[in-house]
């Protein structure tokens, strides 16, 4: 049996780990989150009320259940957010990494950390896990050292990088691109979309699966794990438009320069993702397949008890 401790388990990603958990035998989750357990399921795991930025509480549960991996999902990544609190940010994004880190090396722990594509500037992408960061927002510089940091390690650490991870859970925190489009476009509201940059957005269980991969093959180092599909923004809306026969006429397509916001995001990004497949066994879906989930799992939510 391996036991997981999931940081962030009310977040898309962490609602995705325990959905998975809770179907495979061999694996006893410890989900853990600030506040009350989202999740629709309250049985076949433990949850723990805990705060990722109070070092003292994430030592007691460390000490408490022994997890033999940590999947570290919690983290600030509304960019302009980021960039306007830069406090926060970096309490979030670095702090309580290194408090893990600590934790992961005094106590022989696996620890899986989630890290972004804006690492990088988007001049040279997709990239391969040993391209060189050149991160443009201060989003982006937090994910980096935290990367960083793990390098500098002596904890068995393994460093998974995403990109825009979408989908839907019964108690979302924060909308998704896929969601938010599709709920304007249900309204008839016009949205401006932009159309310079590009990006290969991942399905929530493709990422929930390759970290529970990279857990269970006892892996270290840094592997990509975003989607397999290079869209443009502009492409990616069009296509959520084109599934639910939506009016694309809505979608106004503009430049990333003209939105004026406080944080610069990569142009084109995406990620290679040979490492990952012949080492992890990581096979994303498509983004046809991956909204085709969505729309189901829409379906199920939205249906009369």
């Amino acid at each position: 049996m391996k036991r997981i401790l999931v940081t962030g388990s009310n977040g898309l990603l962490g609602q995705k780990l325990t959905d998975l958990c809770l179907h495979d035998p061999e694996i006893v989750l410890i989900a853990s989150s600030k506040g009350s357990n989202r999740h629709t399921n309250k049985v076949g795991y433990i949850y723990e009320d805990m705060d990722i930025l109070d070092p003292i509480q994430v030592q007691q549960v460390i000490e408490k259940y022994h997890p033999d991996t940590i999947i570290n999902t919690a983290a600030m990544t509304n960019v302009d957010a980021c960039e306007n609190d830069k406090e926060n940010c970096y309490a979030l994004n670095v702090g309580s990494v290194k408090s893990l880190i600590r934790l992961s090396e005094q106590y022989n722990i696996q620890l899986i950390h989630l890290s972004t594509d804006f690492i990088f500037d988007g001049e040279n992408g997709p990239y391969m896990e040993e391209d060189q960061p050149n991160p443009l927002s201060y989003y982006g510089q937090t994910k980096l050292e935290a990367e960083q940091l793990l390098e500098q390690s002596s904890c068995k650490w393994v460093i998974l990088r995403t990109i825009i991870v979408y989908g839907i859970v019964n108690d979302m925190s924060r909308s998704n691109i896929i969601l938010w489009a599709k709920s304007a476009l249900e309204k008839g509201n016009p949205i401006n979309v932009v159309n310079d940059q590009w990006r290969m957005p991942t399905l929530a269980e493709d990422l929930a699966e390759c970290c529970i991969l990279a857990a269970k093959k006892n892996v270290e180092g840094i592997f990509n794990a975003s989607g397999k599909d290079m869209l443009s923004i502009l492409e990616l809306v069009l296509k959520v438009a084109e599934y639910w026969n939506l009016d694309s006429s809505l979608i106004n397509p503009i430049a990333a320069d003209s939105l004026n916001q406080a944080a610069k995001r990569p142009k084109r990004t995406g990620f290679i993702l040979d490492k990952s497949r012949n080492i992890l066994g990581y096979n994303p879906k498509s983004f046809e397949e991956g909204i085709a989930i969505v729309d189901a799992q829409l379906k199920a939510i939205s249906k009369p008890n």
